[in-house]
């Protein structure tokens, strides 16, 4: 019986925290990297992660929205299964709050990302989207 692993999407946008691809995998993952919002609005819809870890980039130019990560959410809304954790500097705390009041995400992250506390939380997130 061949049991397909379940997919982890990781949006490294601006990146600058180590490669956590190898820990996805070795926690069980087919794990998906994109390095642009629009690439991974794509990869979501195609594949329907059971995790995505993303980054919450604020970006004050945006009118409408806090940053791409709101554009995420609003796909993963329809995606039951899908638990979203973010990674997000302190500074921009007040904004992230802005973006959880009309999107919630699974868990956020301050930078310096912890190894242990990312596999708990995505171990978390696995077991709460029925894996």
């Amino acid at each position: 019986m061949n049991i397909t692993p379940p997919i982890l999407l990781s949006i490294v946008e601006l990146g600058g925290y180590p490669n956590f691809a190898p820990l996805y995998e070795r926690l069980g993952f087919q794990v998906l990297v994109e390095n642009s919002m629009r690439k991974a609005l794509a990869t979501v819809k195609k594949h329907q992660p059971r995790v995505v870890v993303a980054e919450f980039n604020f970006q004050s130019d945006f009118r409408d929205r806090t940053s791409s990560l709101e554009s995420l959410m609003s796909v993963v809304q329809r995606l039951p299964q899908t638990r979203v954790i973010a990674f997000y500097e302190q500074d921009y705390a007040h904004q992230l709050a802005k973006l959880q009041a009309i999107a919630p995400l699974y868990k956020v992250m301050a930078y310096p990302i912890a190894e242990e506390a990312l596999t708990a939380n995505v171990q978390a997130a696995l077991a709460d989207s029925g894996g």
